[in-house]
């Protein structure tokens, strides 16, 4: 996958592992499971509208708290192309690349995209479009060897795959 296109969902500061995937269904790790309650305890009805490919936006350290990588699999088996934020947690930014999930840095997209904005981001250039605001930002693109690891649908293909 070299680009995103999608719909956004929009949050703000600090979106913990817990908001986006509540401990108690941590029980499961099976990824439709994941993505069934994804978000559920910020936006209750995310579920019903997330279509695949949308993208969500959030501003400062998105992914904070625990380091369960059950968080970005429910993003990702929800359907999200792509997250975009001004800052990510480090552990969450490490666990989205380790399954395949891009995400994108940029503090001047994060605030200016709004919910319900269509939004294309190119992996190859970083580049991000409000396509519905006519806008463009510069966010930070992935070297080659992330985008492997994203397009082989997270480190342990990329790994047993040798791409």
């Amino acid at each position: 996958m070299k680009a995103a296109k999608g719909t956004v969902f929009k949050y703000g500061d600090n979106v913990d592992t817990d908001v986006i995937i509540p401990a108690r269904y941590l029980n499961s790790s099976d990824p439709a499971e994941l993505a069934a309650h994804c978000m559920e305890d910020i936006d209750s009805g995310f579920v019903g509208k997330v279509q695949k490919g949308d993208i969500i936006v959030a501003t400062k350290n998105f992914g904070c708290g625990s380091s369960r990588e059950h968080a970005p699999i429910a993003i990702k088996a929800a359907g999200v192309s792509c997250v975009i934020a001004e800052t990510f947690a480090r552990i969450f930014y490490r666990n989205a690349i380790n399954i395949g999930l891009p995400i994108v840095e940029c503090p001047e997209a994060a605030a200016e995209i709004d919910a319900g904005d269509t939004v294309e981001v190119n992996f190859d250039t970083g580049v991000i479009t409000d396509v519905t605001k006519g806008t463009t930002y510069q966010g930070q693109a992935f070297p080659e060897f992330m985008q492997k690891i994203i397009a082989a649908e997270g480190l342990v293909n990329y790994i047993n795959h040798g791409k």
